[in-house]
């Protein structure tokens, strides 16, 4: 059975069993292997190419969202949902709506000294099409805020789980699945 694979952990230069309780030992394993393979040239290439995504999305979205730092931004920017929250949708709202649009929500509320703040940080591998993409759902989000934002309010619709109540589920989590337990 020469096809079968089998651990070996006696090598002088291995790092040994990776457990659970190492902690995110596998997150710096990937981070450092990525950085590897980049080289020198990579890693200032990707540094860049971050940079100009936010600053591409940032331009974009400029004209319907605020941005309270209004210059050109690192690999990250802030925009603030304030003048959606006078419509009765708030951040939240708009992350949850991203969702609906198949986009994994930004950070929201931070910085805390940002009203309805939501950090955008694309990511150096994204393509055009991919910016372009959440550029246009973000500006169609806008959209729908001023003339439905009830549409936006009650989001996600698309998704399996519709609007869990969030402060239920910190203050009581599920940590365990059980049989017969259905979400929702």
């Amino acid at each position: 059975m020469a096809d079968l694979f089998h651990l070996n952990y006696d090598y002088p230069d291995s790092i040994g069993r990776v457990r659970a309780f190492y902690g995110h030992i596998g997150m710096m394993i990937r981070a450092y292997t990525y950085l590897l393979s980049l080289g020198k040239e990579g890693v200032c290439k990707v540094g860049e190419y971050a940079v100009l995504n936010a600053n591409y999305l940032r331009h974009k979205l400029k004209k319907y969202y605020d941005i309270p730092y209004g210059k050109a931004c690192m690999h990250e920017f802030v925009i603030s949902a304030r003048k959606q929250k006078e419509k009765g949708v708030s951040a939240l709202d708009i992350a949850k709506k991203l969702l609906d649009y198949g986009f994994h929500a930004p950070t929201i509320y931070f910085p805390l000294i940002v009203e309805e703040a939501m950090m955008i940080e694309p990511t150096e591998t994204e393509s055009r099409e991919t910016l372009d993409a959440l550029a246009n759902a973000m500006i169609q989000i806008a959209t729908d805020i001023e003339q439905h934002p009830g549409i936006v309010h009650d989001s996600p619709q698309t998704t399996p789980i519709g609007r869990p109540d969030e402060v239920k589920a910190a203050r009581e989590p599920k940590l365990r699945w059980e049989i017969g337990s259905r979400v929702g």
